[in-house]
């Protein structure tokens, strides 16, 4: 199975920019967004896409979509992508027809921003996420640290039934090797020691990340700024991660970044699991 994750920036800013082409290329089994900001009664239902509009272009064919929208209009938000093939696989964890996708984890102050959905398949949970950035001043740390330990209980939760697979825009670099200017961005936004050390403790608390895992020593990034030129350069952070439960992660095969993809400020990042 490829479970590919892509904070998209916009999901209508980036249906402009090749991403029926992407999804056409590369084929997910499953694709997780993050920052659709995109308000659900603003989404266009496939019937009106097939018939064209101002929504050509919106039909996903052979997907099934599941939405998570903020309530504050154009902000954040998350999307899962699964391939109708698997319908024979949703349908088994399907009970008295509710949804196999739950949108938010009961944490108010966190589900009307739309940064959590969780798919349940037949041997795992698919947790796609999107943290909260701590800001310029870091005016919104405290808010994500508690967001980052709320979320941790619910994983945990999660875990006492089924194996978890995290993936996301968790807007942290972890290590040293995770961006190309470490010592000039030390206590900046992603780059504080309270976010670092969250991360450290989330990989000890029995998670893995996937990407470091399977590339032990690799520099790839996920995030550039949009400022002079930086992608070029590939002055980037890798900050979109998929994180396993411990005990799933020898049925990784890969783990990879797709930083060749345009489109956003983020490039998509995935896995191939058995």
């Amino acid at each position: 199975m490829k479970i590919i994750s892509w904070n998209v920036n916009g999901i209508r800013a980036v249906l402009k920019k090749g991403f029926l082409d992407f999804l056409k290329e590369e084929k997910p089994d499953v694709l997780c967004l993050q920052e659709i900001k995109i308000a659900e009664k603003d989404i266009p239902s496939r019937e009106f896409s097939a018939q064209g509009g101002p929504a050509l272009g919106w039909d996903f064919s052979g997907y099934t979509e599941f939405y998570n929208s903020a309530e504050r209009p154009g902000y954040s938000g998350t999307a899962i992508l699964v391939k109708e093939n698997l319908t024979p696989i949703l349908s088994l964890v399907r009970r008295g027809g509710e949804s196999v996708v739950i949108n938010g984890f009961s944490k108010k102050k966190f589900d009307i921003e739309g940064r959590v959905q969780t798919l349940e398949l037949d041997k795992y949970y698919l947790v796609n996420t999107y943290f909260p950035n701590a800001n310029h001043k870091l005016s919104r740390l405290d808010y994500k640290l508690e967001f980052n330990k709320e979320l941790l209980k619910y994983l945990k939760k999660l875990e006492k039934f089924k194996p978890v697979i995290l993936c996301g825009d968790l807007n942290v670099a972890h290590e040293e090797i995770d961006l190309a200017r470490p010592k000039e961005n030390v206590g900046n936004p992603g780059f504080t020691n309270e976010e670092r050390e969250w991360m450290t403790k989330f990989l000890k608390k029995g998670f893995v990340d996937t990407f470091r895992y399977k590339n032990l020593e690799k520099v790839e990034y996920s995030w550039w700024s949009y400022r002079v030129g930086a992608r070029p350069r590939n002055i980037g952070w890798r900050i979109d991660y998929f994180c396993v439960s411990d005990n799933i992660k020898n049925q990784l095969k890969r783990a990879f970044i797709l930083n060749k993809i345009l489109g956003s400020d983020h490039c998509p990042v995935g896995i191939i699991i058995k």
